[in-house]
């Protein structure tokens, strides 16, 4: 069975490596090779896909941060909230992550809800 904490951790880490190369190689390791990405903004599948859409918010908000929220698991499914904001600082932008893994403890899927948006 997939240790969710564990993973979301790594999730989460993955969101907050600004080094691509580096990026990259935690997105091979964590996720499956045709994972699926869908939040309210994008729809993406794929490895390569899901690392050009982490450099679009990393460049969108720069200097933001991620930060992990409770965790939840059962299965092989699990979800957990998210903060984005400046380091140190209050969270501008809240969010919800339900994730599938595979029996590797690959992602394969994530569905991702904005909970909390400046301006909205």
């Amino acid at each position: 069975m997939t240790d969710f904490q564990q993973l979301a951790e790594r999730y989460i880490a993955t969101w907050n490596e600004t080094d691509q190369p580096t990026r990259r190689k935690l997105i091979d390791e964590l996720w499956a090779e045709e994972g699926r990405y869908t939040d309210p903004l994008v729809d993406l599948t794929g490895r390569e896909a899901i690392d050009g859409a982490i450099g679009a918010v990393q460049a969108q908000f720069p200097g933001f941060v991620f930060t992990l929220g409770p965790v939840d698991a059962h299965h092989h499914v699990g979800r957990f909230t998210w903060l984005l904001g400046p380091a140190g600082e209050e969270a501008l932008i809240v969010g919800f992550d339900a994730v599938a893994a595979d029996g590797q403890g690959r992602i394969t899927s994530v569905l991702g809800f904005l909970d909390r948006v400046p301006g909205a």
